[in-house]
């Protein structure tokens, strides 16, 4: 038997069966509302309504605090002697790589195609709630995270949940934190394999495929897959045995790489169109609030809108505070404040650039209210306009997005793993085998079903994930406080650091 018909024979024994549990996950977790016309998932509005919440409970803290959330990133509030791994910008690039991806090149196209280019608008004012929320999720993982005797820190909602809720609630909390703890342990270390690993490594062949040949090409055949799936696993799992630091370091290097091609490539789109930009930002500020052509109008859009932002930037799932757990700092607010700027990044940035540049090209691929757009055409179409080899372009940006998702989503894996099976040597050389090994699956298989299990499970962890935000925002309150008494005290002078490294207060008579 060839190694197609296995792989084939393979696919359709899982697609088998785990279809009728997928399509019924799918139904429970995404299940939509009639609302003027269009369908409203109502997991996009409990993610929406939680960024509503946040802005007003904290004080508009992603625009008023924006300015020092950037100053600590540059190191300007660092604390010698502070446990953890990796800095803050470390910190900010392993979880942007984790959400930023083929949701940003494909995603925002297909948004713009259902919803129109208004769709735009509400992705962007989704994105800037969403920072309100991440940023109260992260301050919660740093509080509460453990660090181990190693020097190697965990942390996430199975650390946050049952701590968290303990102390506030004493042995009731505790139970009911162990319970949630275990059951986000579990979503994260699903989504890890099948969404953050396999399709990552699936969709990146796929593209390489398609500018080397197709199937008659040099990686067409099932070797070609094989080598590949080999190659990228090879690379994940020597990145993987080095931990967060190893991650964080290759993160750091390749998130800006990959964020400046693409930007570099829409910036380029943009300039030969530059007389349209007016006519385009008009055509999106309009669209948002007269969306003609797009089901359900004004609503129609929004909803599109807000659900491509929250299905980009992952603010509320209660991924990101894993990788955000791991930085060095005294104060959690510090690094709730760097991680508001991930949604910022992700959605308000660089799903905005996609969104524009296919507006101002507009390819003849973008047709508005297509329900069955094309994303990476479209968006590819968009770039062919002014670069006509932008296909190589797009393969190495989604490349770069895949392995930088891979990665961190291994690391995220890990943390659940570890929290299920133990810290052992021999445990986590397991999770490390297995996930590399998923690697090298994602190349010859599609799994489509469970890709999609696997997306339905992650969004179960955000009803589990903000409840817990809500009944520990008080917490966060204090934190902030604390960090900003922390930074004015900075400022006046009155913290130095003394000779061994530690903080110590001016007294004054």
């Amino acid at each position: 038997m060839s190694l197609d018909s296995m792989t084939t024979s393979v696919d359709k024994a899982v697609s088998g069966f785990f279809e009728p549990i997928a399509t019924w996950l799918g139904e429970v977790v995404f299940y939509s509302v009639p609302v003027a016309g269009t369908e409203l998932p109502l997991i996009v509005a409990w993610l929406v309504v939680a960024g509503l919440v946040f802005t007003a409970w904290f004080g508009l803290v992603q625009i008023r605090r924006f300015k020092l959330a950037v100053d600590v990133v540059r190191g300007k509030y660092d604390e010698k002697g502070s446990a953890g791994e990796v800095n803050h910008f470390q910190a900010l690039t392993a979880a942007v790589s984790g959400t930023v991806g083929l949701g940003n090149i494909a995603g925002v196209a297909v948004a713009v195609s259902i919803g129109g280019a208004g769709a735009t608008f509400w992705m962007i004012l989704c994105g800037l709630l969403g920072m309100a929320t991440k940023f109260v999720e992260v301050t919660l993982g740093v509080r509460y995270r453990e660090v181990h005797a190693d020097g190697t820190v965990s942390g996430g909602p199975m650390h946050y949940l049952p701590k968290g809720l303990a102390d506030r609630f004493g042995k009731n909390g505790k139970i009911l934190g162990k319970v949630l703890a275990v059951l986000a342990s579990f979503m994260v270390l699903f989504f890890g394999l099948f969404g953050g690993n396999l399709f990552q490594v699936n969709q990146s062949y796929a593209q390489l495929v398609s500018v080397t040949g197709g199937e008659s090409g040099a990686l067409g055949s099932s070797a070609g897959a094989l080598f590949f799936g080999i190659l990228v696993a090879a690379l994940v799992g020597i990145v993987l045995l080095g931990g967060i630091r190893s991650i964080a370091n290759v993160t750091s290097k390749l998130v800006p790489a990959m964020a400046g091609i693409y930007i570099v490539a829409c910036l380029t789109v943009i300039l030969v169109h530059v007389s349209a930009v007016p006519d385009a930002i008009v055509t999106i500020v309009e669209g948002a609030f007269n969306a003609e052509g797009v089901a359900g109008g004004v609503l129609g859009a929004l909803i599109i809108g807000f659900k491509r932002a929250a299905f980009s930037n992952e603010a509320g799932l209660g991924s990101a505070p894993i990788a955000h757990s791991a930085v060095k700092t005294k104060h959690p607010a510090s690094e709730g404040l760097v991680a508001l700027l991930e949604p910022f990044i992700d959605t308000v940035i660089i799903c905005t650039m996609t969104a524009l540049t296919i507006v101002i090209a507009s390819p003849d691929s973008w047709k508005v209210g297509n329900e069955e757009a094309e994303g990476v055409t479209i968006t590819s179409d968009a770039f062919e306009t002014v670069l006509p080899w932008f296909p190589y372009v797009l393969t190495v940006a989604v490349l770069l997005f895949a392995i930088s998702t891979v990665l961190t989503w291994g690391y995220y894996g890990l943390k659940a793993w570890s929290y299920l099976f133990g810290r052992s040597r021999t445990s986590e050389l397991t999770y490390k085998v297995v996930y590399t090994l998923f690697a090298v699956a994602g190349s010859l298989l599609t799994l489509q079903t469970l890709i999609a299990m696997a997306d339905a499970v992650l969004f179960m962890l955000a009803v589990i994930n903000i409840i817990g935000l809500y009944l520990l925002a008080p917490v966060v309150k204090r934190e902030l406080n604390s960090f900003l008494e922390f930074v004015r005290a900075r400022k006046a002078g009155e913290i130095v650091e003394d000779e061994d490294d530690q903080e110590s207060v001016k007294t004054t008579v």
